[in-house]
């Protein structure tokens, strides 16, 4: 897992290669022709969270309904939704999970422009679709995945800035904004204060994650690997679901992660902050914004649609102190093996 971590910003670079940009580009292009009028992601575990980081995209840059499907209504309830006018994407790691596979299967049935986006291109989601995005990011080791991941992220987040320009190519300030994210990821990785707080949730009974927007699938991402690799029970919510209920279970035993950002997700959370502080919940926030009062991880200033891209890479870090501080193996979960297959 540490192994994995570290190989980050070395997949950024490369999903930056021109082959590789090249290769998204001209699916987006291709996308951006077809026009297509909404767009379905289909996801399972990881990726799912990157799924939802593309749907926030889809909404907020493309002006798109965008939603992630019930692999289930179609799987097991025989549903055959009219997807004629839709672009529905795969997201896998290992393209092996064969309810996505049918999702697309079905959805290309109905006249939808498919995309799977994967780490195994001549798996069978890959073959299923119409379109296919490499991510590029080579073998993953662990079990619980980190740079599959970012590299999923990274891949969405050029094709939706692709079909936004309309030819698939990346504008100039985009691309070289795009171009300082390995660096960044470097700074990001050689801080030691994320590994430095394991100690603090070591007997933690729970723990909770927050964020808002872009920020919301980080938290997400981030109470899945604790749970993968210390089987700490950590529950994810947006900020805004938070108070409309789960503020009742935050207390000092408690532990909040919350992810605050620069842009309108971040801003979203300081209304969120002195509730947590009210209840006297135990906080500490990772992102690029300053929180007076609050213990922070410090994360690189970027435009808010790439903070997801640095800020998972502390939680990641974290999740693996935590795992070996609490006595267990990080590379062996118990229960979990590398390709999960649904149904």
């Amino acid at each position: 897992m540490a192994a994995d971590i570290a190989e980050q910003p070395t997949g950024y670079a490369r999903l930056l290669e021109p082959d590789q940009s090249r290769a998204i580009a001209e699916v987006a292009r291709t996308i951006a022709e077809r026009r297509p009028r909404h767009v379905v992601y289909a996801a399972r575990g990881t990726s799912d969270h990157a799924a939802l980081y593309a749907a926030y995209l889809t909404e907020i840059r493309l002006s798109l309904p965008a939603g992630l499907a019930s692999p289930s209504t179609m799987t097991l309830f025989g549903a055959r939704p009219d997807l004629s006018d839709a672009l529905v994407v795969g997201v896998s790691q290992s393209g092996g999970s064969a309810d996505l596979a049918e999702v697309l299967r079905v959805a290309r049935g109905s006249g939808a422009l498919t995309l799977a986006v994967t780490n195994a291109p001549d798996s069978t989601l890959a073959g299923t679709a119409e379109l296919a995005v490499d991510i590029a990011a080579g073998h993953e080791r662990a079990v619980a995945a980190t740079k599959t991941y970012t590299a999923e992220l990274l891949a969405l987040l050029m094709l939706v800035e692709g079909i936004r320009a309309g030819d698939g190519r990346l504008p100039d300030a985009e691309r070289a904004a795009l171009d300082t994210l390995p660096e960044l990821a470097e700074r990001t990785l050689a801080d030691p204060a994320a590994a430095a707080l394991a100690p603090r949730y070591r007997f933690a009974a729970q723990l909770v994650t927050t964020g808002r927007g872009y920020a919301y699938p980080t938290a997400r991402e981030a109470a899945l690997k604790l749970m993968e690799t210390s089987y700490l029970p950590a529950l994810a919510f947006s900020g805004a679901d938070l108070l409309h209920g789960p503020l009742a279970m935050t207390d000092p035993d408690v532990p909040v992660l919350a992810l605050v950002g620069s842009g309108p997700g971040g801003e979203a959370m300081r209304a969120v902050l002195p509730r947590l502080a009210e209840r006297g919940a135990d906080v500490v926030t990772v992102g690029s914004a300053r929180v007076p009062g609050a213990a922070r991880i410090a994360v690189p200033e970027v435009d808010e649609r790439y903070a997801p891209l640095l800020d998972i890479l502390p939680m990641q870090q974290l999740a693996l102190a935590l795992a070996l501080a609490r006595g267990e193996d990080p590379d062996a979960p118990r229960g979990l093996k590398k390709v999960t297959s649904t149904h």
